[in-house]
Parts: C-alpha cells; sequence; structure tokens
C-alpha cells in the first residue's frame, strides 16, 4: 500500500483551482461598471459576469453575493502616487494636492461619490476601502516626517491630524464637488500655504 500517494490524494482540493486572472477581471468589471454608472444600487452581477467575460456562476463560486463582491473590489482599489523630489515639504505636498485634485477624472475619482452611503451603511467596506487608501496617506506622512527631519516643520506637529486636514478638503472640493464658491485655479497651492502657516517651523 502506498500511503503517500494515498496521503496526496487525500489533501488534494476537489474541483478546479481558481485562476488568480479570472478573480482580477471580475473585479476589474466591478470598478469600471461602477466607475461608469455612478451606482452601485443598479449594479449587477448578469452585468459584472458580461463585462468579465464569465458566466454567472463564475462569479458566485467566488463571492456569495453583490455586496461581498463590491467590498472585496474596492480593496483592490490603488490611488495615483506620483513621483517626488523630497527636497521641500510644500513642492512635494503641492504635488500631491494636485494628484488628488486631478483624482475626479480617474476611475477611483468617480467610485468614490458612489461609496459614500455605501461605508456609512456598511463597517467591511469601509474598512477595506481605507485599507486601499492608506498607501497615498502613508506617502503624505513620510513628506511630513521628511519635513520635520530637515527642520521644515515642527517637530510637535500630530501627523495623522495633518494628513487629515491636508487631503480632506481636496477631497471634498475636487472630488465630491463641494464649496464651488472657492476658486480651483492655484487651489493646491493655497491649500498647502495656508496649512504650512499653522505646521512650518518659527
Amino acid at each position: 500500500m502506498d500511503v503517500r500517494h494515498d496521503t496526496q490524494q487525500a489533501v488534494r482540493p476537489k474541483g478546479r483551482p481558481r485562476s488568480t486572472a479570472v478573480g482580477e477581471a471580475i473585479t476589474e468589471a466591478t470598478l469600471d461598471l461602477i466607475a461608469e454608472s455612478g451606482s452601485i444600487e443598479t449594479l449587477s452581477i448578469e452585468a459584472i459576469a458580461t463585462r468579465a467575460g464569465v458566466g454567472k456562476a463564475t462569479i458566485y463560486r467566488r463571492w456569495p453575493n453583490k455586496e461581498a463582491l463590491v467590498v472585496d473590489a474596492v480593496g483592490t482599489l490603488k490611488g495615483a502616487i506620483p513621483e517626488l523630489d523630497g527636497d521641500s515639504v510644500r513642492a512635494d505636498l503641492i504635488v500631491l494636492a494636485n494628484t488628488i485634485r486631478r483624482s475626479s477624472d480617474t476611475r477611483e475619482g468617480k467610485i468614490l461619490p458612489c461609496l459614500i452611503l455605501e461605508l456609512k451603511r456598511n463597517p467591511e467596506l469601509a474598512r477595506q476601502y481605507d485599507k486601499a487608501m492608506n498607501s497615498r496617506r502613508e506617502v503624505t506622512k513620510d513628506v511630513l516626517r521628511g519635513g520635520i527631519a530637515r527642520g521644515e516643520l515642527r517637530a510637535d506637529i500630530d501627523i495623522d491630524t495633518v494628513t487629515a486636514m491636508f487631503s480632506a478638503p481636496l477631497l471634498m472640493m475636487s472630488v465630491m464637488g463641494n464649496y464651488n464658491e472657492v476658486e480651483r485655479e492655484g487651489l493646491a497651492e493655497r491649500v498647502v500655504d495656508t496649512l504650512l502657516n499653522g505646521i512650518a517651523a518659527r
């Protein structure tokens, strides 16, 4: 009796292995359709399957429902991260600010307004979105840490709070379209300079 052969048969997974490429095609199709339609509510498994080039059964083998699929798809979002010189806090923050401003034209920027209500209702979706956007926040925090190290910024600033103060207004104005009375021309420079007035080293 070949014990090794029997053991290998016992642990062999049932069914066909899941293709990573198929899973990625499904999540990408989900994000594309949300961005194009501007709605999660009208999104259907049938439309996702058609866009991804798979059958609905393939989707349901991976996700129990649309909500679970959307959560996983949102977790794959990646905010644009530009190259920074690292020589000046002001210059780097302006580059980051302009990247956020331009994000309204990107797929991610079109998806965010669709998520606002869902993020409040679905803690897991909120967690995945926060995780996906963390890479951009970490870049901002690194810029601030560099500014502290070079003596450009006060050493006692709360980096998490400053990061939120930097990105939140830009997202609200550029992606959500709020505060239309605020002039968009030169917005990045004005936001950065106003922020630096409070946190720059004296």
